[in-house]
């Protein structure tokens, strides 16, 4: 079952890692570790944003995370934010990576970073890996297993610990509203829609209640890891870039956004990044309705929390969008992103006129 674990593969051009300044750096930082020799370096093709590689000693492997070259938004891309989250959050939560050290100091590679342990095993990405068929009853159960791993994490208590410092608390949809809308502002380009009816139907229509818990803010399949010998079991989960102190209930409408199911349209299954159109997968009603009969909310005009989640991933695919736009990342993946975000409006506005009707 081994060969079901996710691998890593080659770097994309002009994103090497500068190994002449990074391995004594490691071998200072990590003392104890069996770091002989020069590592095979691999990156990860699933990211769009941080680059992910693998440094592949003959007695370990590590993994390293980094900013991406170029024009960054305020606040993105925080590495030490990230390492330090996870290692305030590893007691709590034990489905964190153990991370090992943080560089600050740019001139290493080019880029803040920082090293974690690897957690070897299956992370479902755009389809299974090959060799792996789940039955209709085991998608439902990773379903919910991913669930109850959300959960978990939203019911972490955080008073009287450090994760209580990790963000602003009460007020976090107001400021997360004001600052997609003024993030996609400033990254629009000239071939995207303003967005500006959107805006104002969010501004109008925050709810008034209000829950404050850690959130991770990037939930998706395609950020766990799963058991290769039991792969509806969950032992990981990664990408902890934008955690913090938020709404519950948004988290869950960030990760709806990136949710393709099974009778989804031609767009959307072209843009899926996760295995969630398999038979026996959840649908998105049926994700509302299990997440807030296990926390205890109403599942009753969640549209707010959809559409925010689907402006927000606008607003994250234009970002990558402008990078591209403006010679300052070459990967090929980001080329036609402005198409992505014109449909991720359609969705707001199909779901916003729908829910006038009700």
């Amino acid at each position: 079952m081994t060969q079901l674990a996710d691998k890593a593969g080659k770097i994309r051009e002009g994103e090497q890692l500068n190994l002449t300044s990074l391995l004594p750096w490691l071998h200072a930082q990590l003392p104890d570790l069996p770091l002989s020799g020069e590592p095979q370096v691999m990156q990860y093709s699933g990211g769009a944003s941080n680059w992910t590689y693998l440094l592949q000693y003959p007695e370990i492997e590590l993994i390293l995370r980094r900013a991406p070259a170029g024009t960054k938004a305020k606040g993105a891309h925080d590495m030490a934010r990230e390492f330090k989250l996870q290692q305030a959050l590893k007691p709590f939560f034990p489905l964190v990576p153990d991370v090992l050290a943080l560089c600050s100091d740019n001139e290493v590679i080019g880029s803040e970073f920082y090293v974690m342990q690897k957690l070897t095993g299956i992370i479902p990405r755009r389809n299974f890996p090959r060799g792996l068929e789940l039955s209709e009853q085991q998608s439902a159960q990773l379903c919910k297993n991913a669930l109850d791993t959300l959960i978990e994490l939203h019911k972490v208590k955080i008073e009287d610990s450090p994760l209580a410092e990790l963000g602003k608390g009460e007020g976090y949809i107001q400021r997360q509203i004001d600052g997609w809308c003024q993030r996609y502002t400033n990254a629009r380009s000239w071939n995207v829609p303003s967005g500006k009816k959107i805006m104002r139907w969010l501004h109008a229509n925050m709810p008034a209640d209000e829950h404050i818990c850690l959130i991770h803010n990037d939930f998706r399949l395609d950020n766990l890891v799963l058991d290769v010998e039991n792969p509806t079991s969950v032992i990981g989960v990664l990408d902890w870039e934008l955690a913090t102190l938020g709404d519950p209930r948004m988290d869950l409408g960030c990760a709806l956004a990136y949710w393709v199911e099974q009778g989804d349209d031609p767009l959307a299954q072209s843009t899926r990044r996760q295995p969630s159109h398999v038979p026996g997968m959840f649908t998105r009603r049926e994700l509302i309705e299990y997440y807030c009969q296990q926390m205890g909310f109403s599942s009753q005009n969640f549209v707010f929390y959809e559409v925010y989640g689907l402006f927000r991933l606008a607003g994250i695919a234009q970002q990558i969008y402008y990078r591209y736009h403006h010679k300052q990342t070459r990967n090929p993946a980001f080329k036609h992103f402005w198409l992505y975000v014109h449909y991720l409006m359609w969705r707001c506005a199909k779901l916003i006129k729908a829910s006038k009707t009700r």
